[in-house]
């Protein structure tokens, strides 16, 4: 049930009998209607947070399946971290310019602790938390979980779940149980980014066994059931997920009463439903949208997340296993302008692979600068002086893409200017995800991609063998056996610094090989309605909605 507050926000608005039905459908009915009314318990000053209200979000593209183990995407993963809790947390509650890596926070465990040799981690749980549907959370359940994932044996083993957090996986030996209250995970090898990696999304995010019991493997995304602090209500797909405030949450209550969220994947729709007061937030708006904004009293906030969109070669296309025409490529794009003219600076130009906020990050490696005759001369040792035809396979949209047509457009015409013609095959975003992880056909040169995590594990996510497609993130095939040998090395080493310096010795030998063409990174700007207050953009992909509250 929602609270009066979220009926008198929604009352000043046409049709809300069926404005979660047909929302998409409706716009102009609902674009003259301005109320944004909250549930206050008192009269307060200015700046201080009240209760209730409905805050709806336009996203850049239809979310996933809501099963935290197997849903991707960073839409999706923002919807599932307000309905799905890990045993460690990233303190999401700084923004980006505060901390640029996120610290580990206690979650599901109010505390672990790492053996001396690394191999061990033993979790004490927190007491008295009930998942959304009453079933109590204990070590049971996370060792259900734990099993769902990585135990074929279990009767509710997962293969698709498994495929997608294998990762997370690697070095996993066993688990067990010590008493309700405490969990014991036993690895093969030391891992000293396993706690960043289990606090990351699409990990260890812990379901309810009693929901996996009830609906299957394949049902759960339909029916998410977690510990957070907004619980599932409905999906009306296409047009909207709602969640409303878990009464029941063992922290802090969060201020809304529900939130909703709608796909609305044109740029353009997103800000006319914000200046119709349709929705309260929009994500990825357009560039040039930005200062008409600003003047219209809405706030525009930005971060430093973990983001890189970058081009993945296909290793099994002709012309891409040659090293000097990859290199070429690298040279032949214009970063600085794509960044300053296309995307208006909301974006910066991205010279490496790793991605901000993780640690092993360093931007002051530029590697591969706009230099167009260079690429014309590479082409020319590589075979190729006049230059060849590929096929570079896009989506037409989707998380963290920004604008990915005019993005490959740009992309197009600074490759065509050193000889290389290029055919754009698009697609929209599900479709295009499901078959990145595919891999790509020998006729196609490349794809693009947006990832990014604050661990530089990410590099291993898209670069090592036993990460690449069909089934892994490493679209392109790209083997690399000194590469997959440091990486190794890096994501076992004993010590934090040492981790490091094979991380950064592993980035150096992607970038010379150049495997990958990384772009730009983005600030992630989100455009806000005058009453929201309380929304900040961690260093991170995903955000925390509990602190967020609503002014009339």
């Amino acid at each position: 049930m929602f609270t009066s507050g979220a009926f008198h926000r929604l009352a000043g608005r046409k049709n809300v009998t069926v404005i979660l039905g047909v929302l998409m459908l409706i716009a102009v009915a609902v674009s003259g209607c301005a109320s944004k009314g909250a549930n206050a318990p008192a009269e307060t000053g200015q700046g201080t947070p009240v209760s209730g209200g409905a805050l709806i979000i336009g996203m850049e593209s239809e979310a996933d399946q809501l099963d935290p183990h197997r849903g991707v995407g960073w839409v999706t993963m923002r919807i599932n971290n307000q309905i799905y809790e890990p045993l460690v947390a990233e303190d999401l509650s700084k923004p980006s310019d505060v901390r640029s890596v996120p610290d580990l926070v206690p979650a599901l465990a109010t505390s672990w602790k790492v053996s001396d040799d690394g191999l061990v981690y033993t979790f004490t749980l927190r007491k008295n938390v009930t998942f959304h549907d009453g079933t109590p959370f204990d070590a049971s359940a996370v060792i259900f979980n734990i099993r769902r994932l990585t135990d074929k044996s279990f009767q509710y083993y997962d293969k698709i779940g498994a495929s997608k957090t294998f990762r997370t996986w690697l070095y996993y030996e066993s688990a067990k149980e010590i008493d309700p209250s405490t969990v014991e995970i036993r690895l093969k090898k030391p891992f000293p980014d396993f706690l960043r990696v289990l606090a990351q999304i699409n990990s260890l995010q812990i379901v309810s066994p009693a929901a996996i019991q009830k609906y299957g493997n394949d049902g759960l995304g339909d029916h998410p059931v977690g510990t957070g602090p907004f619980r599932f209500d409905s999906r009306v797909r296409g047009q909207s997920i709602t969640l409303v405030r878990n009464d029941n949450y063992w922290g802090p209550k969060p201020y809304l009463d529900k939130v909703i969220f709608r796909p609305l994947p044109d740029p353009a729709s997103r800000v006319l439903a914000l200046q119709n007061h349709e929705v309260d937030i929009i994500a990825v708006p357009p560039p040039d949208a930005l200062d008409k904004l600003k003047s219209q009293g809405f706030q525009v906030v930005s971060g430093r997340p973990p983001h890189v969109w970058y081009l993945a070669f296909n290793f099994q296309n002709q012309y891409m296993k040659s090293k000097d025409v990859r290199q070429a490529i690298n040279y032949a794009i214009d970063r600085e302008g794509l960044a300053k003219d296309l995307l208006k600076g909301t974006v910066q130009p991205a010279y490496t692979i790793q991605s901000p906020a993780n640690i092993a990050y360093d931007p002051s490696k530029k590697w591969y600068p706009y230099d167009p005759e260079k690429a014309k001369q590479l082409l020319a040792k590589a075979g190729y002086p006049n230059g060849f035809e590929t096929t570079l396979m896009t989506s037409v949209d989707g998380s963290g893409q920004l604008l990915p047509v005019p993005m490959a457009e740009w992309i197009q015409r600074n490759l065509a200017a050193v000889g290389i013609r290029v055919k754009l095959d698009t697609r929209e975003w599900i479709s295009y995800l499901s078959g990145y992880t595919n891999g790509m056909p020998p006729e196609v040169g490349m794809n693009q991609m947006s990832s990014g995590r604050t661990t530089p594990y990410f590099l291993a996510m898209i670069a090592h063998s036993k990460f690449k497609a069909p089934g892994g993130f490493n679209s392109g095939q790209y083997v690399n056996p000194q590469l997959d040998d440091v990486m190794d090395r890096a994501a076992t080493a004993r010590t934090q610094e040492e981790s490091v310096a094979l991380w950064k010795q592993a980035e150096k030998i992607v970038m010379e090989d150049a495997a990958f063409a990384p772009i730009v990174n983005d600030t992630a700007p989100y455009v806000l309605a005058p009453q929201v207050h309380g929304f900040i953009v961690p260093a991170e992909e995903w955000y925390n909605l509990s602190t967020v509250w609503l002014t009339k």
